[in-house]
């Protein structure tokens, strides 16, 4: 009764477990859910901010670059009106002995007449061929004479052919006072009648233009520069976030941080010209995507009183009658007999695993019934092996007494040939291992070889080249014997001549690389494929001369659990070689 009680209670608890399994299960799936739903949101909501704000700046960046090429081009044009005035051209036209400061004051005086229906020119530059210089603010600057004279400065202006190329700073030429640079729309300038390039316009827009131009757009978070990182207009805090990411028309954008807060730093490069435009806005809550949030958790919802009935539904249909199997095989365990279930399932699903739960009742008791035939069959054997053993113990023990009876006789060399058989038999047995160290297989060959010579003279010779690592090598025993054996009979003894069995062993990367040479008359293809075909069956009488061969590669195969143990190269009269390689313990 005692019993019958902790059973019942030992189910209870195994019940109670699975439930509150299936419990925890379905709150950590709600969990994931919500979590899932919060991370999808921020995730979506994060995207959505991102992508309107880089949407935005990129709008307000194409529409101020289109600003700013068309303000240049007004100024490009201004340029081409400057180019014609009369007294410019007598200026340019003019031959180098005749220019005196009144011609070149008069030119300048007609510049000036142009300048004054256009605001935003800083200064004018007209460098004649001959580098006669005409200034509209000739003192505000400074000039860099030294590259005045060289021609580097005027080579992309050359290329142009009087197209405007608009760069920074007089193109290198001269600098305001203050170092604040502008931007200079450069021409070559050309006589209208015989189209002779007669100087250079160089016409630089003043700051102000593009200060002006962000004030009347309200853009109070662009910075407008010089490709080479100088600061035209806007605001100047954000130079410092300029970098060569930024000079491509296409617009790049980044994140910065500025102030503790993160923000969007938007930029590109003007087409086709030396400006910069910078832009940086902070994350705000436009773009957030309300709609597709308001669905997320109505889904959210739903899959949550999902789970909830599919929970119940588990609990109700599948996890009791689970309970009932799981209590009939515990009967069976406290009983401690492999009995079936004998238990009515409504569900053909779990019917069908309490039939697999009998079937395997069935097949248990099958094996077992097996394995106790076979340990008995086990013991037989081994009491045949044990009976056996007494043979040869008896035959050694024979022959060490023959042995004393010969030298005691005189006969020293049946005395050596019965010493040598018994120590061939000594290290055959190994006290009944299956594994012996390969030293003492060696041992077991060359007393096996004495024994040959004493029949067949000198016509067998044999040499051991083994490696000092590769005694200790354990290897199964009697893998040695059956390849000299076969050297003997079917190599050298058939050539008839005398011959060498030569035994080699080292080891490589815990790999025993053992060798057996021998120089008699060899085999061909066929022969060799025949003894190391794994596939050749113990019965296969076509080549009982090779039989003990093909057996002992097969015990090796066996004992490393592979076929790729044995190399065979010959060549007919000449030589044999059978290479074997076993792996450190076999496996």
């Amino acid at each position: 009764m005692t019993d019958e009680l902790v059973t019942a209670s030992n189910k209870r608890s195994y019940r109670r477990s699975l439930s509150s399994t299936l419990k925890r299960l379905i709150i950590l799936i709600i969990f994931v859910i919500i979590l899932s739903f919060l991370v999808s949101t921020y995730l979506i909501t994060d995207k959505e901010r991102r992508d309107f704000k880089k949407r935005e700046s990129e709008n307000v960046l194409t529409i101020l670059s289109q600003n700013i090429r068309s303000d240049i081009q007004n100024y490009s044009e201004l340029s081409r009106i400057i180019m014609t005035d009369d007294r410019l051209v007598n200026f340019l036209r003019a031959e180098e002995s005749t220019v005196d400061m009144g011609m070149i004051n008069d030119a300048r005086y007609g510049v000036m007449d142009i300048l004054n229906v256009k605001e935003g020119v800083d200064t004018v530059f007209i460098f004649r061929e001959d580098l006669i210089m005409l200034s509209t603010k000739r003192y505000s600057y400074k000039f860099d004479h030294d590259r005045i004279e060289g021609n580097e400065w005027r080579e992309d202006i050359y290329n142009a052919k009087g197209r405007a190329v608009v760069s920074l700073n007089s193109n290198g030429v001269a600098v305001t006072p203050d170092n604040k640079p502008v931007v200079t729309i450069g021409r070559a300038i050309y006589d209208l009648f015989s189209q002779k390039r007669t100087g250079i316009l160089l016409l630089n827009i003043s700051p102000a233009v593009f200060e002006r131009m962000l004030g009347q757009l309200k853009y109070d978070n662009i910075c407008i520069m010089g490709q080479d990182g100088s600061f035209l207009a806007g605001n100047e805090d954000y130079v410092r976030f300029f970098d060569e990411s930024f000079l491509s028309p296409k617009v790049s954008h980044k994140d910065v941080m500025e102030g503790g807060e993160q923000y969007l730093l938007s930029g590109c490069k003007v087409n086709n010209m030396p400006i910069v435009i910078l832009r940086v806005t902070p994350y705000g809550i436009e773009g957030i995507p309300y709609s597709i949030l308001y669905v997320l958790a109505i889904m959210m919802a739903v899959l949550m009183i999902m789970v909830i009935l599919v929970g119940r539904f588990i609990t109700q249909n599948i996890t009791k009658p689970v309970y009932k199997l799981s209590a009939s095989m515990e009967d069976n365990k406290q009983s401690g007999d492999l009995k079936k279930i004998e238990l009515d399932i409504p569900y053909s699903e779990l019917d069908m695993l309490k039939g697999d739960y009998n079937d395997l009742i069935d097949h248990v008791n099958e094996l077992i019934e097996t394995v106790i035939d076979k340990e008995k069959t086990v013991q037989r054997a081994e009491m045949r092996v044990l009976q056996e053993q007494i043979k040869p113990h008896f035959l050694y023990n024979s022959i060490e007494t023959i042995g004393f009876l010969a030298m005691d006789a005189g006969a020293d060399k049946v005395h050596d040939a019965l010493e040598t058989l018994g120590s061939f038999y000594r290290n055959f047995l190994s006290k009944g291992d299956r594994e012996i160290r390969l030293s003492q297989e060696i041992r077991i060959v060359q007393d096996y070889l004495s024994l040959q010579k004493l029949r067949y003279g000198d016509i067998i010779n044999d040499e051991y080249d083994i490696a000092e690592d590769a005694g200790n090598f354990i290897v199964p025993k009697l893998i040695l014997q059956p390849l000299v054996e076969n050297s003997i009979y079917h190599g050298i003894r058939l050539k008839g001549e005398p011959g060498l069995i030569r035994i080699s062993a080292r080891i490589s990367e815990d790999v025993l690389l053992l060798t057996v040479h021998d120089t008699g008359v060899g085999m061909d293809e066929k022969q060799i494929a025949r003894i190391i075909s794994p596939d050749r069956k113990k019965d296969d009488d076509s080549d009982t001369g090779s039989f003990g061969l093909w057996g002992t590669i097969e015990r090796i195969r066996i004992y490393c659990n592979r076929d790729d143990v044995v190399d065979i190269v010959s060549e007919a009269g000449e030589y044999t070689e059978i290479r074997l390689k076993i792996p450190r313990g076999g496996l």
